[in-house]
């Protein structure tokens, strides 16, 4: 399609002011053209972080001579069919790129149309235009930015260092560059290539995945969970991190829709919803998801960035995101991220001597070092377990390999417990490292919410109610919640000025200190606030009894409520971390152990 200008009627309808913030805008513009161009290889080269120097080269369709003069005109492009703003399936169509940094710049285009014999040139300096005259480009395009803001030198004075600004670029390119895997990217500046992103080889799944793990890590590409998922007639592919692979900052965190890269407060918020009860409010999952739909659903003539897009039906596309992501971490059970044992061997350290006063240890058991804890602390649930409770021991029962091999449990069979806080099991090539409480806190969780959705909160009876003092703010929000605690199976209501009774408690609880339960909820209370809808200040609540009621750091436990924390580990999602995103267990495989010792 040749370019021509935009009749006055669409250019009144467009959302206009594009404005050439910064070099990275410069490249975002040009890149977004090569890759409308079906370009297959795009290659940036830069100096001065942008400003003195930024070239654009790639192999697409190219230009044709007569439509170079056109093509620096403001409102004129090839890529908006009929005129038609609702239904926009290229990146750029509003015409104002390259008339918008020829303004403020020396521009120079070289291009060579597809099939055509000659290229031609045209350059422009300050927003004149020279006449047209032969290049020699091979094929495609190059486009030559120099002396950027040279006209506008207030906006040179805005502008961060060097390394900011190329830093600025390089998130620009690899965004574009994940959304495009079937296109090879580089960019280069004074120092020699900064990035390069080759095209794998195999179809768009592996080949994504391959760009993801160049751009994210490897370490996402081995913790990633593949998203597939369909709704009203709204399609969602990609990748989402295990919990445990959690960053202090949304980053990592990249969407796309119809190959576009957006930053959507709806699609953030739904990713922010899926693991809502799997991490802390301060952590943030590494995803990258990509949604396709008509062009029709989705407007992304909202902001002259093109970054915001609007949804017909934003209710569809929320839905979707939340109920893919969930039914995913669902399924990858009691799963970890291998980095936590990355970073645990990591941690190891040789020995620096012979073991000293072997005699003054004692293995014999001498009781629990925290009686409180043992008497507070629920009983766990050992009726699957076919074998009995086996007796309080301080020892470690000889290893059998072959029951090992037998039970070929995915957690192992517990071995010992370290410092009344860790279960050490074997499994049939390493051994697993299970934080009790953690891991504890999570299933009496996931069992609150379970039962929660099915309305069949079980509660005990408090023979003796408890009375519980607190300020009268913190009193009156418990009490006008009552209702909401209730669904839980707390029961408390006023009791004088400053004061509650708790009447009735979950089951799941056992003998919890109610006391300090609910002084932890009516600090939630306070921290939640009134912007979060029932169902999150139900979960929050939740996880907060499920931390009072999980065995507590500091009891002794048997055998048998060892391997029943194993197995409930095992049939429970989301098991492989705690209701705040840090891991439950650690595993090493043998071969990582061997190494440690030199034995391989």
């Amino acid at each position: 399609m040749k370019i021509r200008r935009l009749p006055d009627r669409t250019i009144n309808r467009i959302a206009a002011g594009e404005v050439v913030e910064r070099p990275a805008s410069v490249v975002k513009e040009l890149v977004e053209n090569a890759i409308d161009a079906k370009a297959e290889n795009i290659e940036i080269a830069i100096k001065g972080g942008g400003r003195s120097s930024i070239v654009v080269t790639d192999d697409g369709i190219g230009i044709e001579r007569d439509d170079l003069s056109v093509a620096i005109e403001r409102h004129a492009t090839s890529k908006l069919l009929d005129d038609n703003l609702l239904q926009i399936s290229s990146l750029g169509f509003r015409g104002e790129a390259l008339p918008s940094i020829a303004s403020v710049s020396h521009l120079k285009i070289d291009s060579r149309a597809h099939g055509a014999e000659e290229a031609w040139s045209i350059v422009v300096i300050g927003g004149k235009t020279e006449p047209i005259f032969p290049s020699s480009v091979v094929a495609g395009t190059r486009v030559e930015i120099t002396d950027l803001f040279f006209a506008t030198p207030a906006r040179l004075k805005f502008l961060k260092t060097d390394r900011t600004e190329t830093n600025h670029i390089l998130d620009i390119v690899r965004r574009l560059a994940m959304a495009n895997p079937l296109v090879k990217f580089s960019l280069s500046d004074e120092k020699g290539k900064r990035l390069g992103f080759k095209v794998d080889q195999g179809d768009l799944i592996d080949t994504r995945l391959s760009r993801l793990s160049q751009v994210m890590g490897r370490d996402f590409a081995d913790n990633a969970l593949q998203i597939e998922s369909e709704r009203g007639g709204v399609l969602l592919s990609g990748y989402a991190g295990l919990p445990t692979l959690n960053q202090a900052y949304a980053r990592s965190q990249f969407l796309f829709v119809n190959g576009r890269p957006v930053r959507d407060a709806l699609l953030t918020g739904a990713v922010r919803a899926a693991y809502q009860d799997l991490l802390a409010r301060n952590r943030y999952p590494m995803v990258a998801l990509y949604l396709e739909t008509s062009a029709l659903f989705v407007d992304v003539n909202v902001h002259p960035m093109k970054t915001e897009v609007r949804f017909r039906d934003a209710g569809v596309v929320r839905g979707l995101i939340i109920g893919a992501l969930k039914h995913a971490l669902a399924d990858a059970g009691h799963r970890a991220s291998t980095t936590v044992s990355t970073q645990t061997l990591g941690a190891f350290r040789a020995g620096n001597g012979g073991i000293q006063h072997l005699s003054k240890l004692n293995s014999s058991y001498k009781g629990s070092a925290n009686p409180i804890a043992d008497y507070y602390a629920p009983r766990l649930d050992t009726d699957q377990l076919s074998a009995p409770p086996a007796e309080m021991q301080s020892d470690v029962s000889p290893c059998n390999e072959g029951e090992i091999k037998s039970n070929s449990f995915p957690l192992g069979v517990a071995r010992a417990q370290l410092h009344e806080t860790y279960i050490v099991a074997q499994t049939n090539d390493g051994i697993v490292i299970v934080d009790q409480h953690a891991a504890h806190e999570r299933l009496v969780y996931e069992k609150m919410k379970q039962s929660l959705k099915t309305g069949a909160v079980a509660r005990q009876v408090l023979l003796i109610p408890e009375v519980v003092e607190l300020d009268e703010t913190q009193c009156l929000n418990l009490v006008q919640r009552s209702g909401e605690f209730s669904e839980l199976g707390l029961i408390l209501e006023a009791f004088g000025h400053g004061a509650v009774v708790v009447r009735e408690v979950p089951a799941l609880l056992g003998n919890t200190n109610i006391s300090e339960l609910v002084k932890d909820l009516a600090d939630d209370l306070v921290e939640v606030g009134e912007g979060f809808t029932l169902k999150e200040r139900l979960e929050n609540v939740c996880s907060t009894m499920a931390c009072h009621g999980s065995v507590r750091s500091g009891r002794r436990l048997n055998q048998a409520e060892m391997d029943a924390i194993l197995r409930q580990m095992e049939d429970t999602p989301h098991s492989g971390q705690c209701n705040h995103g840090r891991p439950t267990y650690v595993e090493l495989n043998l071969a990582d152990i061997e190494r440690l010792f030199g034995r391989r």
